[in-house]
């Protein structure tokens, strides 16, 4: 059962990682073989197999910010959200769920107290075009660099080291609302393989032990803040020519199944 998030809003941070453009099999076979051994122990239930809202990172992206997270892909499983922007006939806001007038949450969070930090990866967040401006516009301090971006190797380390530091900068009875969009393992992926001439589902899979393997900048940082609700979650999968289709933005189960995983940290 989803925690009840109004007994945490204000006592504690909130972190969402999205690891842009991870597939649900990559990351549940990469734990599974001990791939990813700082998420495994982590998230020592594994990754929870869910349906994504979107096929592409900006769908999904807006999805995520009116409240709509990854859908448990188990039709028994309990839908509450949350956090939910308030309107009308909505069956998944409960109990447990924190309600925003506001037409998002990101701002409903801001408008309750929290700061809003956004560390952007993909496109979608580099602010070049009227179109990138629009999901980190959300935030009240949103960055991007060509080092954070999906081109460079070590975009992990870098992204996760930029969240460490603003977090260590940000005074501890501030409470923040920390979203980083990690561009590690969206393509191109093929340079975490010496020599791999293409992006194929090893690279995804070395891409994603990479991130992994940086994971820990990140959590050294949040344990000085205090306690914290972690979501890790994708945004989408993508596809390397199953049924003939390379990319995303179809309408296909590997793009649609994400994993994602939460904890409670002290």
């Amino acid at each position: 059962m989803p925690p009840d998030m109004n007994q945490l809003l204000g006592t504690h941070d909130l972190v969402w990682v999205v690891p842009d453009a991870l597939r649900f099999d990559v990351a549940e076979r990469e734990m599974r073989n001990g791939g990813t051994p700082n998420l495994a122990a982590l998230f020592p239930s594994g990754w929870e197999k869910r349906h994504s809202p979107g096929s592409f990172t900006f769908p999904a992206h807006q999805a995520f910010f009116a409240g709509f997270l990854p859908t448990p892909a188990d039709p028994a499983a309990d839908r509450q959200r949350l956090f939910a922007a308030r309107f009308a006939g909505s069956e998944t806001a409960g109990a447990g769920t924190v309600l925003f007038d506001e037409p998002d949450i990101v701002h409903g969070l801001e408008a309750r107290g929290y700061h809003t930090l956004c560390i952007g990866g993909v496109g979608f967040f580099n602010r070049q075009t009227e179109l990138s401006r629009v999901l980190p516009g959300y935030f009240a301090e949103s960055h991007w660099s060509e080092e954070t971006g999906v081109t460079h190797p070590d975009s992990a380390r870098i992204q996760f080291e930029l969240a460490a530091r603003r977090l260590g900068e940000i005074r501890v009875d501030q409470k923040v609302f920390l979203f980083v969009n990690l561009s590690a393992i969206h393509q191109p992926n093929r340079h975490y393989i010496p020599g791999a001439r293409e992006d194929n589902l090893a690279t995804h899979a070395a891409a994603l032990r990479e991130v992994d393997s940086r994971f820990p900048i990140l959590l050294e940082a949040l344990k000085s803040r205090g306690p914290v609700h972690l979501l890790v979650f994708s945004d989408h999968g993508t596809l390397y020519g199953e049924d003939g289709f390379t990319g995303h933005r179809f309408g296909h189960p590997d793009i649609y199944t994400v994993p994602y995983a939460a904890a409670l940290l002290p």
